[in-house]
């Protein structure tokens, strides 16, 4: 019998690497499962790094065939997450997010699945998102208590309703939110742990290759509503006008998942098919600049190359953001982690453009 249980559900590349320093710096000691619920990640998972792993399908997404199959799907899954941690004194719970059924339901259900005493919930880093809080709103919170009846026909079903920060921030069973090094937030310091870097500084390694190399990290702006087209194409070129002018020879590209048709690529540029997030593979290559729009990987860039590396965040003068808080947010926590915004006056967010 394990006498504490650390557990983690993961559906991010940066979810993953998050959970893994957590392991190895604040959780030592405990028995570490790993519980990943997006399938794209499935290859960069290094299952010896953990005591137990396992791919833990969606229920609204992958229900059991037949009736209710969506609710035998959630009794299924805390059946396999409690054969993986087994009986223990103590379980942590980590997560990005609580208020969603998939994870919710695990508050309840699994300490006395696995016979454990004390349970705490931790919340995950998640880029961004981090940097702000989302209140839930009244219809969320009615949905939360509907959620609840599920208890009527599966005991163990039983949803923490709570208030608040959806991610489960102010929650009273959230004792402890991870952060990441450099990025601002808005959670109580009492709570608050931060991060090592999520990759190791002494890990890259400089590579013997002939003149200047650059790393152009893409997204689907256009896809995603964040940009026009035309402004696309713009910053497009204005990339690869500071890329000739600053004497870079070899360009890499690396595509967004959500990206089939790599809007910020160049015929130019040598394209990297991964199978490990751009994080890992930047822990073990050295390029004298990163460049992208408005990827988190470009955070992750300026805290692993540090300040003699540029990294740099184009076109915001051109992009779309939900509100003006939203952009002040971003600029904020960018500038602050030493990525440098072209086209924007440090500390003072431009109007958004129309669409």
């Amino acid at each position: 019998m394990s006498t504490t249980v650390a557990l983690y559900f993961v559906a991010s590349p940066l979810q993953y690497l998050a959970a893994r320093q957590i392991a190895r710096h604040h959780e030592r000691g405990a028995k570490q499962v790993l519980v990943w619920y997006q399938p794209g990640i499935t290859s960069l998972i290094q299952a010896h790094e953990w005591d137990a792993s396992a791919y833990m399908p969606w229920p609204r997404w992958n229900p059991l065939p037949g009736w209710f199959g969506r609710h035998r799907r959630l009794r299924a899954n805390i059946r396999m997450v409690a054969d993986l941690v087994g009986p223990c004194d103590e379980v942590h719970i980590h997560s990005a997010v609580f208020d969603t059924e998939a994870i919710n339901y695990f508050l309840r259900a699994l300490p006395p699945a696995v016979g454990a005493r004390t349970m705490k919930a931790r919340i995950l880093p998640d880029g961004l998102i981090s940097i702000r809080r989302y209140p839930l709103s009244p219809i969320k919170r009615l949905l939360q208590y509907l959620r609840k009846l599920r208890r009527l026909a599966a005991p163990e079903l039983d949803y923490w309703c709570f208030a608040g920060d959806r991610i489960g921030s102010d929650a009273p069973f959230c004792d402890l939110i991870y952060v990441l090094p450099g990025l601002p937030h808005v959670y109580p310091a009492e709570k608050v742990a931060t991060l090592p870097p999520l990759i190791e500084p002494s890990t890259p390694t400089t590579e013997a290759a002939s003149g200047k190399r650059a790393l152009v990290i893409g997204q689907p702006m256009v896809g995603a509503g964040l940009m026009s087209a035309e402004h696309r194409d713009q910053v497009t070129h204005e990339i690869q006008h500071w890329l000739q002018t600053q004497g870079y020879e070899t360009v890499h590209y690396k595509g967004h998942p959500k990206d089939p048709n790599q809007e910020l690529c160049s015929p130019t540029y040598e394209v990297l098919n991964l199978k490990e997030p751009v994080e890992l593979w930047m822990s073990r290559h050295r390029y004298d600049a990163v460049i992208g729009t408005r990827s988190t990987a470009l955070l992750f860039a300026a805290q692993l190359y540090g300040a003699g590396t540029p990294v740099l965040a184009f076109g915001w003068d051109r992009t779309r953001f939900k509100s003006h808080t939203e952009k002040r947010d971003m600029v904020r926590a960018f500038e602050q982690s030493g990525v440098r915004l072209m086209g924007l006056t440090a500390g003072a967010p431009r109007s958004q453009p129309s669409p």
